[in-house]
């Protein structure tokens, strides 16, 4: 942060750590000691706690509109109604994992954003973007404004994706692939 004072009326030195500037004549730059978060971008003075990932899945859901906080709830339950997992806010998303994440929500003002990871290329108007994330992962990005879109074909996905989070991290995926290579069934 940059506090800009006049010559006649300098900075105290124990609450700044001044930098000197002869140009302009009549002005002083004083930089404060701290340091700027690099997730938040907001200044840190220095001694101050900082902790921008604490979030909730409350805060991140408390400013949608009506229409988006029904798709919210729909989507929240179909996704807790596959089985186990652990449902958390990390930043602006809210993630949905078993041992890795398997999809994650951001909340936006008009849509809320889906990503979906699974192991093939799904071919969707709903489907806004894919990039793969890994070896065997595509992420899949969807875009949801109405409680009417989280149904199938979606929810399927969703399915999909919970059911391939445990495929890919028990390796089974792995164990087919070694059988088809030594051609067993």
């Amino acid at each position: 942060m940059i506090a800009v004072h006049s010559r006649h009326s300098p900075p105290s030195r124990d609450q700044y750590d001044a930098r000197w500037c002869d140009s302009p004549p009549c002005v002083t730059i004083c930089f404060m000691a701290g340091r700027e978060c690099h997730h938040c971008k907001q200044w840190i003075a220095d001694g101050e706690t900082h902790d921008c990932w604490t979030t909730t899945e409350a805060a991140l859901t408390r400013d949608l509109s009506g229409d988006l906080r029904d798709a919210w709830d729909r989507l929240r339950e179909t996704a807790a109604s596959f089985g186990d997992q652990r449902i958390y806010a990390s930043h602006k998303s809210i993630m949905f994992s078993r041992k890795s994440c398997y999809f994650f929500v951001r909340p936006k003002t008009s849509s809320l954003e889906l990503c979906v990871f699974v192991g093939r290329t799904l071919k969707a108007p709903q489907v806004q973007r894919v990039e793969r994330v890994s070896k065997s992962k595509l992420a899949h990005f969807i875009r949801i404004t109405h409680r009417d879109e989280v149904e199938p074909p979606i929810t399927d996905w969703l399915r999909e994706a919970y059911d391939f989070s445990d495929e890919s991290l028990t390796g089974v995926r792995a164990k087919r692939r070694q059988s088809w290579k030594r051609g067993l069934p």
